[in-house]
C-alpha cells in the first residue's frame, strides 16, 4: 500500500505455522484446529457479514459502549497517547478511540497488530483517508510477538486495546499467560482496554453463533476450504456441518465441524490421510463468557489495576480499563 502515513513490518505470518498446527490438531485423539485460521480473505469477509447479523449482538454492543464511553476512557489515560490494537481486523472500532485522542493532541500513532497483512491494509486505508493527523504502523504478527516488538521500542504512553471479546477464545492457561505477558510488557504509564462478553441466556448465545442465515456455518466451514487451498487437501465441505453448543460447566460456546459420514481426507502437502468416523467432530473454536467479577479478579490477580469498567444498559458486554 503506497500510502503516506502507513508503514508495515512483518514479524510472523500464520502460514508459517499452519502445516504443523494442522498436523497436530487433526491427528489428535479429539480433533481440533486453531480458530486463528478462520481469518483468511474469505473468512474476513464472512466475519464482516456476521458482525451485521441480528443474532450477533457482540459487535454492535461493544461499538455502542465505545461510542458512549470513549471520551471517558481516553480521559483516564496519559496525554500524548499512542494506540495499539491487538487483532485489529477491519479497524472499525478503533476510530471511536482515535477521535477523542485527536481532540486533545496534535497527532496520533496507531499500531495495528494482526496476523492478516491483507486485512491490515484494507482496515487502515480508510482511517488514513479520514484522519490526516494519524500515522499507522501495521504489525503482521500474533499478539505476543507484536507486544514484544512494541515493548522493545521507546516512546510515550500507549493504550493497548484488545476488543471483540477475543480473550474468550483463550483457554484458562492461555489467559494466564496473556495477562502475565501484558504485565511484563506494559509500563506504568500504559493502559490496557479489554472487551469481554458476559454470561447470559444460553439461547441468545447459541443463536449468536448459529444464525438463521447460515453465515456462521459458512465461516466455520471456510477453515476446511482454506486447508484445501493452502495444503492441497480434499475436504468435501458438503460432508461436514456446523455445530455451536453452550457448555454450561465451562461457560463457553463451542464450535465444531461434524463429519456426516465415515470418510478419509487426503492432505497432500503433509502427505497425510485423516480418517473421520460418522459424527466425529473437529473442535474449531471456544468462546468463553465471563462474569464481570471473575474478569476483575483475573486482572488484579495478574498485577493489573482496574481503573474502570463500562457496560451497555442490558449488561451484555463489558469494557475493562486497566493499568
Amino acid at each position: 500500500m503506497a500510502n503516506e502515513g502507513y508503514t508495515c513490518i512483518v514479524l510472523r505470518n500464520a502460514q508459517h505455522t499452519l502445516a504443523e498446527d494442522v498436523r497436530q490438531g487433526l491427528t489428535a485423539s479429539s480433533k481440533w484446529l486453531p480458530c486463528k485460521y478462520f481469518y483468511d480473505p474469505a473468512g474476513n469477509a464472512l466475519f464482516e457479514q456476521i458482525s451485521e447479523l441480528p443474532e450477533y449482538y457482540l459487535t454492535r454492543t461493544e461499538t455502542a459502549i465505545l461510542k458512549s464511553h470513549a471520551a471517558s476512557i481516553i480521559e483516564r489515560c496519559p496525554s500524548d497517547l499512542a494506540l495499539v490494537e491487538l487483532g485489529s481486523g477491519s479497524s472499525t472500532k478503533i476510530r471511536y478511540l482515535i477521535e477523542p485522542c485527536l481532540a486533545r493532541q496534535q497527532e496520533l500513532t496507531y499500531y495495528a497488530v494482526d496476523i492478516s497483512p491483507v486485512g491490515l491494509e484494507n482496515g487502515t486505508r480508510q482511517l488514513l483517508h479520514d484522519y490526516s493527523r494519524l500515522r499507522i504502523m501495521g504489525v503482521v504478527a500474533e499478539f505476543g510477538d507484536g507486544l514484544r516488538y512494541l515493548a522493545s521500542r521507546a516512546g510515550g504512553p500507549r493504550l493497548v486495546a484488545f476488543l471483540g471479546s477475543t480473550i474468550g477464545n483463550f483457554t484458562e492457561e492461555e489467559v494466564a499467560r496473556f495477562f502475565t505477558m501484558l504485565r511484563r510488557h506494559l509500563r506504568p504509564m500504559d493502559r490496557f482496554l479489554l472487551g469481554v462478553d458476559l454470561v447470559k441466556d444460553p439461547a441468545v448465545l447459541e443463536a449468536a453463533y448459529d444464525d438463521a442465515q447460515g453465515i456462521t456455518a459458512k465461516f466455520n466451514l471456510n477453515i476446511l476450504a482454506r486447508l484445501n487451498r493452502a495444503l492441497s487437501a480434499n475436504f468435501d465441505l458438503a460432508t461436514f456441518r456446523h455445530r455451536a453448543v453452550w457448555n454450561h460447566a465451562r461457560h463457553r460456546i463451542e464450535m465444531h465441524l461434524v463429519s456426516l459420514r465415515h470418510q478419509r481426507v487426503r492432505i497432500a502437502d503433509l502427505d497425510l490421510d485423516i480418517e473421520f468416523r460418522q459424527d466425529e467432530t473437529i473442535h474449531t473454536e471456544n468462546c468463553h463468557k465471563y462474569f464481570r467479577e471473575h474478569m476483575h479478579s483475573l486482572l488484579t490477580d495478574h498485577g493489573l489495576q482496574v481503573l474502570g469498567h463500562f457496560s451497555d444498559p442490558q449488561d451484555q458486554f463489558c469494557l475493562f480499563l486497566a493499568s
